[in-house]
């Protein structure tokens, strides 16, 4: 036999190989510490290209004179190393193959350094290591002679440690992404706008694979970019439907995307405990991709999907209910086969997952498991959804999980019964930051869907309606909501009756949006005769009768007596207090505002110095991010200015502009103002419109 010598067939390279991050991190001698770099282990998700980046690295080296001996191996088995390791043996010492076990164990023994012969240069790369157990006793020996490189989706502990080197394969950088399919398409002499380009790099996320296989079918098929995403788009389509089949894989791939997690899939569903990586899988494929909430995978509602779709192994036996344990451990599983990515330092989006897998998980459902599975995830969103929230990004995660649920599953949170309470949930929740456009568009998407499907008087379609009304108020929308409260109005007294509790509730909207402007005698008496029918019918501790109570008070405020509407607010805040107790979110919004019409009567410095001690209440039980501590900072703010604390009055706008910033982002029109009256002071903050909700 000559030196220098190859066994085993590198995979070609793919067309366009992109030189990535990870080529360089190979081509390190050494680590952190100076410590030498014996073994290197290339994990990440299937799909990523680490096949391509080790045959890459194997082929730079022995092209480059520096090995005398390149051994490939498919490490798919067991088996498969062994017949690769008695192979060599047979090639280099003349051991005899057919006894694989002894073979292999001169084959390695003959690796380790011997001053008593000549040292050969040899490196060994073992692709797709599935198990590592399947290493077992086979690890090729630390030496200074030789390199070992590994590309595995594992992500075991048993993969690292002394003398071995991760190396994480990721996704595509977006301008990787693109300059891939650039030079993909025009090397068959097709061009396409970049911004289509990126915007499909995004569609498929970056994943090589993905990348690789779209290109093919775009170029075969004849499709333009355009025409292709929006084909990608409709998840009534299978992705298999819109890849190439097995016969026209590009780059000599042997899998389409749809089916390169199959087998890892499949192994995590054995892994103890068993039979529960498919359904979870399941659940994450409804949810963000971005980060699902560790409260969300903890409720019963999941737990309950997950002992319901369980898969039995033959002979193994489960236990009746899959518990919180069970679900961490399963989550362990899929991490550590670079299904998901697990982060249970970050509770709140403790489970990643990329869309390809979700996708690849939703095509495989029936119609009857999807249904099923989107009742499930929408039960445990809104479980998971606390009643004050006082998490911003809490908040912000269950509404991106609630956004991704409705792209996916929508059909199923409406039924005949009525439609999901999460999605009230969801647009209330946006109003409350403060997003007040949005909340009106989610509730208008609400009020179109539920009038096509359960008509326009549906009980839950009337509620959309008066939600949407609010919140178009809320948006400076007044016309709109004028229209909006007028119409649901009229349709409430038609099938309520003119004293039903939810016609009592629209006629506050019309009362606090009339369609044309009326002198404020007429507004207050029109006010107070609606407050008469509150407490005819509703009696006068009702919430809906303290309610109209804080509408006229306000109405008092606006007319010009600010000293009336002041004195209002006394006693009505004595009743909040005792119907809804001292904290209750209503009770210190009625104790905002009457320290905003106190302080507006002449008080300013009593003003500023009572908002002091109750933003501190409103920070304990609503949180900082609560909208109604940024009202009660914009008032606070105001009324330092009007006392004459100039300095104050800025350290309050700073405030305010940060918790905008925080909440909203930094192009919000709440922000913006904050900002200029914080760069601008003295300013008009605190002088914002009367909400007619005690929320």
């Amino acid at each position: 036999m000559s030196w220098p010598h190859q066994i085993g067939v590198l995979p070609r390279q793919a067309d366009c190989f992109q030189d990535r991050s990870a080529v360089a991190q190979l081509e390190q001698a050494v680590v952190g510490g100076g410590t030498a770099v014996l073994c290197q282990v290339l994990a990440g998700m299937g799909g990523v290209g680490k096949t391509q980046l080790a045959a890459h690295h194997a082929r730079t080296r022995w092209q480059s004179g520096n090995l005398d001996l390149l051994l490939w191996i498919t490490a798919a088995t067991r088996t498969a190393i062994l017949s690769a390791y008695a192979q060599a043996a047979a090639e280099i010492l003349g051991a005899d193959p057919t006894d694989p076990e002894q073979a292999a164990g001169a084959f390695l023994a003959w690796l380790e350094p011997n001053p008593g012969r000549p040292g050969r240069r040899w490196m060994i790369v073992l692709d797709d290591l599935a198990d590592p157990a399947d290493l077992r006793g086979l690890w090729p020996p630390a030496s200074p002679l030789g390199r070992t490189l590994i590309s595995t989706r594992r992500r075991d502990t048993a993969l690292t440690g002394p003398g071995r080197h991760l190396v994480p394969v990721g996704l595509f950088t977006p301008d990787e992404s693109v300059a891939y399919l650039t030079s993909t398409l025009a090397a068959h002499e097709r061009e396409e706008p970049v911004d289509q380009l990126a915007a499909l790099a995004a569609d498929l996320g970056h994943l090589p694979l993905a990348l690789s296989q779209a290109a093919s079918y775009l170029i075969d098929a004849d499709l333009d970019c355009a025409v292709y995403r929006t084909l990608l788009a409709d998840q009534a389509r299978h992705l298999t439907d819109l890849l190439p089949d097995l016969s026209a894989l590009p780059d000599d791939q042997l899998e389409p995307v749809a089916a390169v997690w199959s087998l890892s899939i499949a192994r995590a569903d054995r892994l103890p405990p068993a039979g529960l990586a498919r359904p979870l899988l399941q659940l994450a494929a409804v949810l963000d991709p971005n980060g699902i909430p560790a409260s969300v995978l903890d409720d019963s509602a999941a737990l309950e999907y997950l002992t319901e779709h369980r898969a039995h192994t033959t002979g193994e036996a489960h236990p009746d209910q899959v518990t919180t344990q069970d679900a961490a451990r399963v989550l362990r599983t899929l991490h550590r086969l670079s299904l998901i990515d697990h982060t249970p330092r970050s509770p709140h989006q403790v489970l990643r997952v990329h869309q390809l897998i979700q996708r690849t998980a939703r095509d495989a459902l029936t119609p009857q498991r999807h249904h099923r599975l989107a009742q499930a995830a929408a039960d445990a969103l809104i479980a998971a959804w606390p009643d004050i929230e006082r998490d911003t990004a809490l908040a912000q995660a269950l509404r991106a999980n609630t956004e991704a649920l409705v792209r996916h599953a929508e059909d199923a949170l409406y039924q005949d019964s009525g439609i999901h309470p999460l999605l009230f949930r969801a647009g209330v929740s946006l109003g409350d930051t403060g997003q007040a456009d949005a909340a009106a568009d989610h509730f208008q998407r609400m009020v179109d869907v539920t009038q096509d499907r359960l008509g326009r008087d549906h009980p839950d379609c009337l509620d959309s309606r008066e939600s949407l009304a609010y919140w178009r108020g809320e948006a400076r929308n007044e016309a709109g909501a004028a229209i909006a409260y007028r119409e649901l109005l009229a349709d409430r007294e038609r099938l309520l009756g003119p004293d039903h509790p939810e016609t009592l509730s629209a006629r506050v909207g019309v009362l606090f949006y009339p369609d044309k402007a009326g002198d404020w005698a007429d507004v207050l008496a029109t006010a107070r005769q609606l407050l008469r029918d509150h407490e005819r019918v509703l009696g006068r501790d009702h919430p809906g009768t303290l309610n109209v109570r804080n509408v006229i008070a306000n109405f008092q405020g606006q007319a010009g007596d600010v000293a009336g509407a002041a004195a209002a607010f006394e006693p009505l805040l004595q009743d909040f207090q005792r119907v809804v107790g001292p904290d209750d979110s209503y009770t210190l919004s009625i104790k905002r505002q009457l320290f905003f019409w106190r302080g507006r009567a002449g008080d300013a410095a009593g003003a500023a110095a009572a908002f002091e001690p109750l933003l501190q209440t409103m920070r304990r039980t609503l949180g900082a991010d609560h909208s109604q501590v940024r009202m009660a900072l914009s008032h606070l703010a105001y009324f330092r200015g009007k006392a004459g604390d100039e300095a104050g009055a800025a350290t309050a706008c700073e405030e305010l502009a940060a918790a905008c910033e925080r909440v909203l982002g930094p192009e919000h029109p709440d922000t913006l103002v904050a900002k200029s009256n914080f760069a601008s002071w003295p300013s008009r903050t605190g002088e914002s419109s009367v909400h007619q909700s005690t929320d």
